[in-house]
C-alpha cells in the first residue's frame, strides 16, 4: 500500500461528500494487507416497505467496498478501474443495527479482478454473498 490505513480511511471519508456513499452513510472503517471494510447503518431509510434491508442497498454497500478496495490495491493513479459485474446471494434478513462488507480478492489480474464481498451484520451472520468483477484500463 502506498499509504497508510490511517491516510486511506481520511482520503475516502472526504471522498464520500454528495455521492451515494454520503447518501447511504457508508463510511470505510478497516484497512488491511488485502482487504477493506465499510459499513452502513440499517434504517428505515434503507428498508424495504416491509422493514427490512433492501437488497439493493447491499448490493449499493457491497460495490462501493469493492470499488474503493480497487483503489487501495491496484494502480489508480496510472488507471482507470470500473466495475464490469456484480451478483449477490441474500441469505438473510437484518432489520437494524449495521451491515458490515469486507472486500478481498478472489482474483487479482493485470486486466480484471474479481472480489469476493461478505456482508455481516454486528454478530458476524453472513447476511449476503457477493462476487464483484472490476476492470483496470489504462489512462490516456
Amino acid at each position: 500500500m502506498k499509504y497508510t490505513p490511517a491516510e486511506i480511511l481520511t482520503r475516502f471519508a472526504k471522498m464520500r461528500k454528495n455521492t451515494l456513499m454520503e447518501t447511504l452513510d457508508i463510511e470505510y472503517v478497516e484497512v488491511g494487507e488485502n482487504y477493506l471494510i465499510g459499513k452502513m447503518p440499517v434504517t428505515p431509510k434503507v428498508h424495504q416497505p416491509d422493514g427490512v434491508l433492501h437488497g439493493g442497498a447491499m448490493v449499493a454497500l457491497a460495490e462501493s467496498v469493492g470499488s474503493a478496495a480497487s483503489y487501495v490495491f491496484l494502480d489508480a493513479e496510472n488507471h482507470f478501474i470500473r466495475g464490469l459485474e456484480i451478483s449477490a446471494n441474500h441469505v438473510r434478513s437484518i432489520k437494524e443495527g449495521y451491515v458490515y462488507a469486507r472486500a478481498e480478492f478472489l482474483h487479482k489480474g493485470r486486466t480484471t479482478q474479481v472480489w469476493d464481498i461478505k456482508l455481516t451484520d454486528e454478530d458476524q451472520k453472513l447476511i449476503s454473498a457477493v462476487k464483484f468483477t472490476t476492470i483496470t484500463l489504462p489512462k490516456k
